[in-house]
């Protein structure tokens, strides 16, 4: 079993690095970590960067999670080979570029890029976007599956992804606490369906929404409140139509023994309790 600790940051390819830097500091309130030759990174919270956008194809998209050391990574890909996957060691100029001590890249059985990480740094610093968005942290991603059923179980027996519940076939899993740190999305592509990251209050989605409006943004899906983690929520399109989300609100599961996976409908009252619909194919039928 590969013992997941966290999703700890994006990788996202773009064909317009300075169009994606704009938006990631002016609309979704970022703050700008470093900027690397071809690559931005950006930060939402103390870590040093929890976004990279970067020069390349935008179907080139990467997640990736913290394992607690060395032989945790070690163990992971020898675990992944033998399950068939190819796996690659991240080289010191990738590690140095991701500022993590080292990293393994795979695939998962969809196709989506993922990255196992050791050490990621902490910026020491916090997190000072430029507008009030009032983000607390990058939170969890949504990833697209061609087979929900085929990935809900290598992320629940492979790795250790526990399901919260589903919407749907859709599986939404935790790695500690927090309802959801993956949610899988039935396609018939790989990637990222969403980002999301959390606010520190209703307030802040309400602020947002007005924003995002005055600047002729896309809103996707709410204000609402998922009924599966409790939420308040806000989607909107960004770059290369990738969805963003705000959240606050989010439930923890601390009593893990007792808690029983629910199932929700795959229609609009098993997205929102507030009967917002989402104009997000992901969501629809």
């Amino acid at each position: 079993m590969i013992d997941l600790k966290d999703v700890v940051y994006c990788r996202l390819g773009t064909r317009d690095l300075d169009g994606a830097e704009w938006f990631a500091v002016n609309i979704l309130g970022l703050e700008v970590a470093e900027r690397q030759r071809g690559a931005v990174h950006f930060k939402s919270d103390d870590r040093y960067h929890t976004l990279c956008y970067f020069e390349g194809d935008p179907d080139d998209q990467v997640t990736a999670f913290e394992v607690a050391g060395a032989s945790e990574l070690q163990a992971a890909a020898a675990t992944l080979e033998d399950l068939g996957h190819r796996v690659h060691a991240g080289t010191p100029e990738e590690c140095t570029s991701r500022h993590v001590r080292d990293f393994i890249r795979f695939s998962d059985p969809t196709g989506n890029a993922i990255e196992l990480v050791v050490r990621p740094e902490h910026s020491g610093r916090r997190y000072h976007g430029t507008r009030d968005a009032g983000i607390t942290g990058f939170s969890h991603v949504g990833l697209y599956t061609t087979d929900p059923a085929r990935d809900e179980k290598f992320w629940t027996t492979v790795c250790n992804a526990r399901v919260s519940d589903r919407i749907g076939e859709a599986p939404l899993m935790r790695l500690g606490a927090i309802h959801h740190s993956i949610a899988l999305f039935p396609s018939n592509r790989s990637g990222i369906q969403h980002i999301n990251h959390q606010v520190a209050a209703t307030d802040d989605i309400q602020r947002s929404l007005n924003m995002l409006r005055e600047q002729q943004v896309n809103i996707t899906f709410g204000p609402g409140r998922h009924p599966t983690s409790s939420a308040q929520f806000l989607y909107f399109s960004g770059p290369d139509g990738l969805t963003y989300e705000y959240s606050t609100g989010v439930c923890e599961i601390h009593d893990e023994p007792l808690w029983r996976d629910r199932q929700f409908p795959f229609e609009p009252t098993g997205f929102c309790q507030w009967g917002s619909k989402p104009n997000i194919p992901a969501f629809q039928d």
